[in-house]
């Protein structure tokens, strides 16, 4: 059968508070750990600052990682965010990048391949000087960059960086719909995506809001992985009657796992994943060596 990885976002930089949403260092290691658990094979993750609000902290960065493996059986694929500051926590293009600098145990990154008006917050500042310092970076420790593209024309951006030989191939691409100011999130914008990108590429796919599920099943008929969490839904239903059923983030990578299943598929496992992606074996105790875990 098939391998279909499962991308677990537990937490995102501003989706809004009331919702069962981690928050702090261990509530988000204790869901990357349940995530890995029901079958995700990657966790991405974005820190919020002590008042709940997105903030690139590199120490709670540190913590939170340091949590995940303190679990000896947890082999789990960290991706950490370079975007997850909030206009009340702002972040400068160094600390964006401080935690993949400094920290050990980051296997993935992501990559947010242009800058657009992420309506109606405000403009989404991802620059082309920013974004070749990204990319030397992730190459020099071995990251993983996660392309994350919103809109067609960032897979140009993705290609000239690739030329230029600050991206390293063969890429990853995680598609992003349905974000206002990006492109919708239909079937038809997703089957052009997945036919404009090299061969040989891997790619994920999810849609914040209502286009979740059909994006969900287009990506395994397409054959992409999937990406599921409450970074980008915190509804989980729509009764008939109009009622919600909110989300957590085990009802929504369950869910994901059974629809893997019953498309014919199985969930990768993080080994399988690390050899789908291109990323080094994982060394476990080598890992809590150097992140000071015993």
């Amino acid at each position: 059968m098939a391998k279909t990885i499962i991308t677990a976002a537990l937490t995102g930089a501003v989706t809004p508070a009331g919702y069962k949403i981690p928050e702090t260092p261990q509530q988000i290691a204790d869901e990357a750990y349940d995530a890995w658990k029901l079958g995700a094979a990657v966790v991405h993750l974005h820190m919020r600052a002590d008042d709940g609000l997105g903030a690139m902290d590199k120490e709670k960065f540190r913590e939170t990682i340091k949590l995940i493996r303190s679990h000896k059986d947890c082999d789990v694929i960290i991706n950490c965010t370079s975007s997850g500051a909030s206009p009340e926590h702002p972040a400068t293009d160094d600390e964006r990048m401080a935690h993949h600098r400094e920290l050990s145990g980051i296997e993935m990154g992501s990559y947010d391949a242009g800058s657009f008006n992420w309506m109606p917050g405000g403009v989404f500042v991802n620059s082309p000087q920013f974004l070749e310092k990204l990319g030397d970076l992730y190459m020099e420790k071995g990251i993983k960059p996660e392309l994350e593209i919103f809109d067609a024309g960032m897979l140009g951006v993705a290609s000239y960086f690739v030329k230029k030989g600050h991206l390293s191939t063969p890429c990853h691409y995680q598609f992003c719909l349905g974000v206002l100011g990006g492109m919708p999130a239909t079937v038809e914008n997703l089957l052009y995506l997945v036919q404009h990108i090299p061969a040989g590429s891997t790619w994920s796919a999810f849609s914040v809001g209502k286009g979740h599920l059909p994006i969900l099943f287009a990506s395994l008929a397409l054959g992409g992985h999937i990406r599921v969490g409450m970074e980008d839904n915190v509804v989980y239903e729509v009764k008939e009657n109009g009622e919600k059923v909110m989300a957590t983030n085990h009802m929504l990578v369950e869910r994901a796992v059974n629809a893997v299943k019953a498309f014919g598929n199985t969930p990768a496992t993080p080994d399988e994943a690390r050899r789908m992606l291109g990323i080094p074996a994982f060394d476990g105790g080598r890992v809590r060596a150097a992140l000071g875990i015993d």
